[in-house]
């Protein structure tokens, strides 16, 4: 498994876990805002270490992925989506 497979495998893991915790009725705003701070949380243990924290510098850096990622996701999303909109007005 190469690291795109497995970053789709753990991208996979974690929405899997979400959905449960919806299911067993959290509020997905809750959930979502759970696995953010999850994620800064090992965001920062990969940075700095158990024992370390980020510095602003830091923390703009993370921050600035964070947005990237959510920038490239919302891009790809929105091709899928123009996609199967062009895919159904053909049929």
């Amino acid at each position: 498994m190469d690291d795109q497979e497995k970053h789709r495998y753990c991208t996979n893991k974690f929405i899997e876990l979400a959905n449960e915790l919806k299911d067993e009725e959290i509020s997905p705003a809750l959930v979502s805002g759970a696995l953010m701070t999850a994620s800064c949380i090992y965001a920062t243990y990969v940075a700095a270490g158990n024992q370390g924290a980020l510095e602003p510098s830091g923390v703009d850096k993370v921050a600035a992925l964070y947005r990237r990622t959510l920038e490239h996701y919302q891009e790809a999303k929105k091709a899928r989506l123009q996609a199967a909109q062009a895919e159904s007005s053909e049929n």
